[in-house]
């Protein structure tokens, strides 16, 4: 997968200009909050990170067709409804050999929105045919899009990859998604056995952060 071209931020753009310092964040999957939270808290921002769910703010209807599609779609769809600048991501796992799926359906792969152990084990049986000597590599997307208003024509992007490969059986008992499937070579351990912190450094969603951080710095 090629990586984004990602637009400069105008250095007019300023967090003090957002409604009392508060961005939405366009996600109600508690997962991601958390990683959030934990991420927004150690990069100091002068900002209010409220979750769109305590707005009341439903998941947006998600019908791109690309990750960028998506994080965008949620991102106008938090601010339109609350008035205040949002940030959403889109992410998933993808699989070259599959195509790159289950790409942007990767909460639902099985089906069924949010239900990780039939995503999983959908993985493990749609790979099982396709295994060899050779392991299946993976590698977790992640698109941050944060607009300062609904119309903003300037959305800014971010995105961060995450390469590793597939197991055959999950692994570990800590994070979310496809983690347990996600094995690290160089760390001799998956995803799911990960600490926050450790996991946060590396991964996809982490790389984002850190993109997106940096652009609003310029």
């Amino acid at each position: 997968m090629s990586t984004i071209d990602t637009p400069i931020l105008s250095k007019t753009f300023s967090t003090q200009s957002a409604p009392d310092n508060q961005w939405v964040l366009a996600s109600n999957n508690k997962g991601k909050l958390a990683e959030f939270q934990r991420l927004f808290a150690e990069a100091n921002l002068n900002v209010t990170i409220v979750p769109q769910g305590e707005l009341g703010i439903e998941d947006a209807v998600e019908d791109g067709l690309s990750f960028v599609e998506n994080a965008i779609i949620k991102a106008r769809h938090a601010s339109r409804i609350s008035g205040l600048p949002a940030i959403a991501d889109d992410s998933g796992l993808c699989v070259p050999v599959l195509g790159n799926a289950p790409g942007i359906y990767s909460a639902r792969y099985a089906g069924e929105h949010g239900n990780d152990d039939k995503n999983n084990a959908k993985l493990v049986n749609d790979l099982q045919a396709m295994r060899g000597e050779q392991p299946i590599k993976g590698m977790f997307v992640c698109v941050l899009a944060m607009v300062r208003h609904a119309d903003d024509s300037l959305p800014i992007i971010a995105q961060g990859l995450w390469q590793g490969e597939i197991l055959e059986a999950p692994h570990g008992d800590g994070g979310f998604g496809y983690d347990p499937l996600f094995w690290l070579p160089e760390r001799q351990a998956t995803a799911a056995s990960l600490t926050p912190t450790d996991k946060n450094r590396i991964s996809h969603r982490g790389q984002a952060i850190q993109q997106l951080l940096a652009q609003l710095s310029l």
